[in-house]
């Protein structure tokens, strides 16, 4: 997912040097939301990875 993330985000830079700035606010807005659920899950699996050895 932090792969998507990455790719998302060059898109948006690259668009934004080429001025297709709605493309770039758009890219830059799904990076943004992929990046967020990379990190509640990355917590999540932290949490619940535990594992209590006896």
């Amino acid at each position: 997912m932090l792969r998507w993330t990455l790719i998302f985000l060059v898109i948006a830079i690259i668009a934004a040097v080429f001025g297709f700035f709605g493309i770039a606010a758009s890219a830059a807005y799904i990076a943004k939301i992929l990046f967020f659920i990379f990190v509640v899950l990355f917590i999540l699996s932290l949490i619940l990875g535990r594992r209590r050895v006896p």
